[in-house]
C-alpha cells in the first residue's frame, strides 16, 4: 500500500492536468506551476523598464509641469499584442485577480532596495462602485496586495474614493481625459494620510490623466507627498 498511494496521487494529478490544464494566458502552452498563469518563455519576453533605478524617466516626464510627483516608475513597457497586454487583459476583464497579486509581488522584490521602499503607505487607484460590482474586484488593489506581501507596506482603500462614474477614456486626448476625471475623486479620512509619503498604484499608465487627477486630490491633504507606480507604461 505504501507504494500504491504515491502512484494513485500522481495518476490523479495527471488526470486533473489533462482535463483542467494550467495554460499560459499569453501563449496557451502548459505552465509548470499552477499558481503562475504565465510560462517561463513568455515571462522572459516581458520588457523591463528599470525605471525604479532612474530618477528621471519616461514616467516622470509625463507629469512634469502638471503635478509635483516625487518618483514614478513602471515595471514593464506596454505595447499592443504583447505578453503584458495579455496579462493586463486577463487581470481586468477575465476575472483573474491572481495576476495582479503575482505582478505586485514580482515588482515588490525589485523595489526592496529602491526609493519606493521608503514610502509610508500605498493607495490603489479606486474604481466606481458600479465598475467594482461588474468586475468583482479592483485590479489596482490586487497589485497593491502583492506589493504589500513583499514590501510589508500598509495600504488604504477607503481614503481615495471614486465618486463619479465617468465615460470611457478611450479615444480621448490627454486634456479630454483629465477633464473627464478631474472631479471624479474625493478624499475620505484624510487624517490617515496627513504628513505621509503615499505610493499611488495603478495597472497601466497611458497619458497619466487619471493618476494626475488622483495625485492632485491626495496632495490637498496637508504635508503629503505622492509617488506613482504602475505595472506597465504604454509606449507612446
Amino acid at each position: 500500500m505504501t507504494t500504491i498511494k504515491p502512484y494513485l496521487s500522481d495518476l490523479w494529478k495527471g488526470l486533473y492536468g489533462l482535463f483542467f490544464p494550467n495554460l499560459c494566458i499569453a501563449c496557451q502552452r502548459n505552465t509548470p506551476q499552477p499558481s503562475i498563469p504565465i510560462c517561463t518563455t513568455c515571462e522572459n519576453s516581458l520588457s523591463l523598464t528599470h525605471f525604479h533605478q532612474q530618477k528621471d524617466n519616461v514616467m516622470m516626464e509625463r507629469f512634469w509641469g502638471r503635478t509635483p510627483i516625487e518618483n514614478a516608475a513602471a515595471l514593464y513597457y506596454f505595447s499592443k499584442n504583447s505578453v503584458i497586454q495579455e496579462l493586463m487583459h486577463g487581470l481586468k476583464y477575465q476575472r483573474k485577480p491572481q495576476i495582479g497579486v503575482m505582478l505586485g509581488e514580482w515588482y515588490g522584490h525589485e523595489l526592496k532596495s529602491s526609493v519606493f521602499a521608503e514610502v509610508d503607505c500605498m493607495i490603489p487607484v479606486p474604481l466606481h462602485f458600479k465598475r467594482l460590482h461588474e468586475r468583482g474586484y479592483n485590479q489596482s488593489e490586487m497589485i497593491v496586495k502583492g506589493l504589500s506581501n513583499t514590501l510589508s507596506l500598509s495600504y488604504y482603500k477607503d481614503v481615495l474614493i471614486r465618486s463619479e462614474h465617468t465615460e470611457t477614456q478611450t479615444k480621448k486626448s490627454r486634456s479630454e481625459r483629465f477633464d473627464n476625471v478631474k472631479n471624479a475623486f474625493e478624499i475620505k479620512n484624510p487624517n490617515l494620510i496627513e504628513g505621509k509619503h503615499i505610493l499611488l498604484v495603478d495597472d497601466v499608465l497611458t497619458t497619466g490623466a487619471t493618476l494626475e487627477a488622483c495625485a492632485a486630490h491626495l496632495l490637498t491633504v496637508p504635508n503629503t507627498k505622492v509617488s506613482i507606480l504602475t505595472i506597465a507604461v504604454a509606449v507612446m
